[in-house]
């Protein structure tokens, strides 16, 4: 495994070099208001963080992470802190806040499963069927630029019918409050019911103008789908992206470069996307060196 300080003396000055490219270069590569600033969904530390979320935020800065995304923790979504003061907490730290997570509708797991025990309280996070303007106004007093549901029921075509209702009406929210309404991914949102995916329901029945997306590279993958082609096919609405790995038999979420996501393929159609902002995320990483690794490696991919 590729130690941090080992990335840093062999190519650190390459990494460095594209991290603070002048803004031209990066419009040039990836489109007008593109950042090669490398995010983290934070999600992505939510086992390691325990009760010290300063601690970790500032890991993670440490590491290098220019931008992050938000999600949740037992302490609800913004790690028991109000949105003023997380954003100030992770500006003080060098990083922007770019996005926030929050749940579609009570979040539930497919028959015969269940939430470990450690994760019960995401069902009662509150959400954008039940809790529309509460969602909305505190992205608003983070400052927040985009407001992104992390997972919505679309398992019948009445719940796609409904999320599909909920999200055109937080992306007419989010654009009175002045900021952006996206859509994350899973795999679950390509599989056909009654002959069509979810995702292609969402979206021709969504304005693509309030409602954008957020990729989720590896979930895509899974369900067999090229992002490339999907960049194609609806271009300029992907503004953020998740940037995560998933092994060739496509059951294991991993560190970046271990897996089969073509990266460099993608990356090169960043503009076609719209892509403005990418978080790299592994679901429940076990170590924050493998963040770390993960991070060294996305640096060489970005420049």
């Amino acid at each position: 495994m590729v130690s941090r300080r080992d990335f840093l003396k062999g190519s650190g000055a390459l990494a460095l070099v594209s991290l603070v490219i002048p803004e031209w270069a990066n419009a040039a590569a990836f489109g007008k208001g593109a950042t090669k600033s490398i995010g983290i969904q934070m999600f992505t530390v939510l086992k390691l963080m325990g009760d010290d979320v300063k601690g970790t935020f500032k890991k993670i800065a440490d590491i290098g992470f220019k931008d992050v995304e938000t999600a949740f923790s037992p302490k609800g979504y913004y790690y028991g802190l109000k949105p003023k003061e997380l954003k100030t907490m992770i500006e003080d730290l060098g990083m922007k806040w770019r996005s926030h997570h929050v749940m579609g509708a009570p979040f539930k797991m497919p028959e015969g499963r269940q939430l470990p025990p450690e994760f019960a309280f995401i069902a009662s996070l509150p959400n954008l069927r039940d809790n529309h303007q509460q969602l909305i106004d505190e992205a608003a007093e983070g400052g927040v630029p985009y407001l992104v549901c992390a997972s919505a029921p679309v398992s019948t075509r009445d719940e796609i019918k409904d999320t599909i209702d909920i999200f055109n009406k937080t992306g007419e929210g989010c654009k009175k409050a002045k900021f952006q309404f996206a859509y994350h991914n899973h795999a679950t949102e390509f599989d056909l019911i009654e002959g069509q995916s979810p995702y292609d329901l969402i979206m021709s029945q969504t304005d693509k103008e309030l409602v954008k997306m957020e990729l989720d590279l590896a979930w895509a993958t899974k369900a067999k789908q090229d992002p490339v082609a999907l960049f194609k096919q609806h271009p300029g609405r992907f503004p953020l992206w998740h940037v995560k790995d998933i092994s060739a038999d496509l059951t294991t979420i991993t560190g970046i470069g271990s897996g089969v996501v073509p990266f460099k393929r993608i990356f090169e159609n960043a503009k076609v996307s719209g892509m403005k902002h990418f978080f790299y995320e592994h679901d429940m990483v076990p170590s924050m060196e493998s963040v770390s690794t993960s991070f060294s490696n996305l640096s060489k991919i970005v420049a």
